[in-house]
C-alpha cells in the first residue's frame, strides 16, 4: 500500500500517467464519450463509476500541465444544437485548473466536439470515467514541472 495516493487512482492509471512524457495528452471522457473507439490507436484505462472531476483533481496532483503551450487543458465545447444545455461541470474544471496550475483559468481552452475527437486520436491514453455531466470531456497535456 502506498500513502498519499487518492483512492480513485488505480495502479493502472498511475502507471499510465508515470509513463507519459512531455507533450503527451490524456483524454478524460465522460460516461457518454466513445472511449473504446477513441482509444483504438492508444490505450484505454477504465475508471467506471468515478466522476471525472475527482479523477482530474487527483491526477493533477502528480501531472504537471505543459507550460510550453498556451492551453494545455482543453474542454469539449458545446455544439450549436446544444447551446442551451447547462454545463456546470465547466466551472468545476476551471476551479481544478486554478488549484493546480499557476496560470489558473488562463491555461483552460475550449475545443469543438469533432476537433476534440480528432485531437483525441493522438492521445497517449483515454480514461473512461463515470461522469454523467454533459460535455464533461477534457484533454490535458503533460508538462515537465
Amino acid at each position: 500500500m502506498l500513502r498519499g495516493i487518492p483512492d480513485c487512482l488505480s495502479p493502472e492509471l498511475l502507471k499510465v500517467i508515470a509513463e507519459m512524457g512531455h507533450g503527451d495528452t490524456l483524454v478524460i471522457g465522460d460516461a457518454f464519450y466513445p472511449h473504446a473507439s477513441s482509444a483504438r490507436h492508444s490505450m484505454l484505462v477504465r475508471a467506471d463509476g468515478v466522476r471525472a472531476t475527482e479523477l482530474l483533481d487527483a491526477i493533477l496532483q502528480f501531472f504537471p500541465l505543459d507550460m510550453s503551450v498556451e492551453k494545455p487543458f482543453l474542454i469539449m465545447d458545446k455544439q450549436e444544437c446544444d447551446k442551451d444545455i447547462p454545463t456546470p461541470i465547466w466551472d468545476e474544471y476551471i476551479a481544478i485548473a486554478e488549484k493546480h496550475d499557476p496560470r489558473g483559468k488562463d491555461c483552460v481552452g475550449f475545443i469543438e466536439r469533432f476537433d476534440f475527437y480528432k485531437a483525441a486520436e493522438k492521445a497517449y491514453a483515454v480514461l473512461a470515467t463515470g461522469e454523467k455531466a454533459l460535455y464533461g470531456c477534457v484533454i490535458i497535456q503533460k508538462g515537465t514541472k
